[in-house]
């Protein structure tokens, strides 16, 4: 999946940098699919191959996280 992200930033960037550098009819759709490429293709599998492990419940502020924060600033702080 790494690999997969990687190869896709790296057309969207080159479709990019070809859209900008070159003087072509179609510069402007080049730039267009490369900025779509990163939202619609590179971000989100991005996004999926950090999280798919994770537990969203450690991200949320609970009471229980909230407590774990204040406990950890207090042993911090002495």
């Amino acid at each position: 999946m790494k690999h997969i992200v990687l190869i896709f930033l790296i057309v969207s960037i080159g479709l990019i940098l070809t859209g900008f550098l070159l003087d072509l009819e179609y510069s402007q759709k080049l730039i267009g699919f490369g900025t779509a490429g990163l939202f619609l293709v590179v971000f989100p599998l991005f996004s999926y191959y950090r999280w798919k492990d994770k537990d969203i419940k450690d991200y949320m502020l609970t009471k229980e996280n909230l407590d774990k924060m204040k406990a950890s600033q207090k042993e911090n702080k002495h």
